[in-house]
């Protein structure tokens, strides 16, 4: 009789306890939705319970109050203003403003608009992909989302990924929402149609199996280099937004200059008006790198042919008692990556190994899930001999910058000199034709004439400054530090019986 009452208490107190959770929910969210008022001069806060109100102008002066107060959480440019009065942001930059103008209306669309958006995960079906497209057979179903998305563009080091990241974060945790690279988005999409071989429109239940998982889909750095991304992205897009999907996108290119001189580019077109019919363009302008605002110490970055002794004793050092060895790497749809030596999260490589093969973003994103530094010996100078390389290199850049991965690297020439050959048709058609009064040593020798590489060229660049800055590399300390942790406390619950 006492172990049926015990089970019996046990049984009331997981049921409380369970409610308890899902009451602490759903208060979590209530706090979140926060009616919010804007025009181009100020801001307003009105909570339901209290008649109050303040003003975006005088936040900034009593922001550190936000962050352990009842407005927690009220949109991406409330959070924008506190953490510029905390220091964390650089202030002044109107564009940025501008920009998290448009976040902040999307936000308050998106909250006002939550139900008949179906962004509540807790009120959703369970359908799978497969099952929702064999019910589409039978009653075919559109149901645009009545909020448009948002797709941000600009230069270089204008804060898209920081303005992505801020908006983001700012969001109910109980939404579909998703915050992912447009490289990994990309992978994970031709990993499902492989899934799905066989059925008559995969990329259909492709579509239905994302849509279930997020109605909200930020992609960050879209942009577009691949035949083969380009000519399913129409029909991808097509079917998400007859989902309901939302897009919230980040790019360096407007959606007229996409894939631009690609192959079979008239097949593309159709998607960027489909891009520009769900979302509103804006374009970030500013005439600063933030990126190039840190330190810019010389952190890893060793210039000349050299170097690679002392990178090796670098890695060394890194890498402590542990023993360096050849190891591999599982990427997607079964491939190995080879790690010529790997040891306590570091991977050495010559740069043959990396970029001179045939490797693209899916073994670097697999590279970087297992290691969090890399060793990169020998990067050369870039222009028309090694253009497939200067690809890779720009591939494995972002993806690396994405993962707040370490970077050692001996390098020819600094990061402008790596591609300063790399250039566009509209930069190109300036650089002055020979004639007969110039010598030959007066032309740009291996001149590599290419938009895609060239539009990426100043990003690479900014990247890599900051890769190697002391914020950066802080940053990415804390980053492995936590990793450690969380292994750390998995490893204890493992041990215990």
């Amino acid at each position: 009789m006492r172990g049926v009452n015990r089970y019996a208490r046990h049984l009331r107190s997981a049921f409380s306890q369970k409610t308890c959770n899902r009451t602490d929910v759903l208060r979590r969210v209530q706090r979140q939705r926060q009616l919010i008022h804007t025009n181009s001069e100020s801001l307003f806060i009105v909570k339901p319970d209290r008649n109050r109100f303040i003003n975006l102008r005088t936040l900034s002066l009593d922001a550190a109050k936000l962050s352990n107060g009842d407005y927690n959480v009220a949109g991406p440019l409330v959070e924008y203003e506190r953490r510029i009065a905390a220091g964390d942001l650089v202030d002044g930059d109107s564009c940025q403003v501008g920009t998290l103008r448009e976040l902040q209306r999307l936000y308050d669309e998106l909250v006002n608009s939550a139900e008949a958006c179906r962004l509540d995960r807790y009120a959703v079906s369970e359908k799978s992909g497969r099952s929702r497209w064999l019910w589409s057979r039978f009653i075919p179903q559109s149901s645009y989302s009545p909020v448009k998305g948002l797709y941000l563009y600009g230069g270089v080091g204008t804060g898209k990924t920081m303005l992505m990241d801020l908006f983001f974060d700012q969001l109910p945790s109980n939404w579909r929402k998703k915050r992912i690279h447009f490289h990994d988005f990309m992978l994970n999409v031709h990993s499902r149609l492989q899934r799905h071989k066989g059925v008559a429109d995969p990329l259909e239940v492709v579509a239905g199996e994302i849509s279930d998982e997020a109605i909200l889909l930020c992609l960050d750095e879209f942009m577009v280099t691949d035949v083969a991304d380009a000519l399913i992205l129409n029909r991808l897009f097509g079917h998400l937004f007859s989902n309901g999907v939302i897009l919230v996108a980040t790019s360096n290119r407007a959606p007229d200059k996409l894939y631009e001189g690609g192959l079979q580019r008239d097949l593309f077109l159709p998607f960027i008006s489909t891009l520009k019919e769900r979302c509103v363009t804006h374009e970030i302008g500013s005439a600063t790198d933030y990126r190039k605002l840190t330190s810019a110490e010389q952190g890893f970055y060793f210039v000349g042919k050299d170097s690679s002794i002392f990178l090796k004793q670098k890695f060394q050092q890194l890498i402590g008692k542990s023993i360096p060895g050849p190891q591999e790497v599982e990427v997607v749809m079964g491939r190995v990556l080879q790690v010529p030596l790997g040891a306590n999260g570091c991977a050495y490589f010559p740069f043959e190994e990396l970029c001179d093969k045939p490797l693209g973003a899916a073994d670097y994103f697999g590279l970087f899930k297992k290691f969090h530094t890399l060793a990169l010996d020998g990067v050369p100078i870039f222009g028309l001999h090694n253009r497939t390389a200067a690809y890779r290199f720009v591939t494995l850049v972002d993806v690396m910058y994405e993962n707040k991965a370490r970077l050692l690297c001996t390098a020819e020439g600094s990061p402008q000199e790596l591609l300063e050959k790399i250039v566009t048709i509209s930069d190109a058609q300036q650089i002055a034709p020979r004639t007969s009064t110039r010598s030959r040593k007066n032309d740009v020798s291996d001149l590599c004439v290419d938009n895609e590489l060239g539009f990426a060229k100043d990003r690479t660049i900014s990247r890599l400054t900051e890769i190697n800055s002391k914020e950066y590399l802080e940053q990415h300390a804390e980053l492995v530090a936590e990793k450690r942790n969380w292994q750390n406390g998995d490893d204890q619950d493992a041990s215990q019986p």
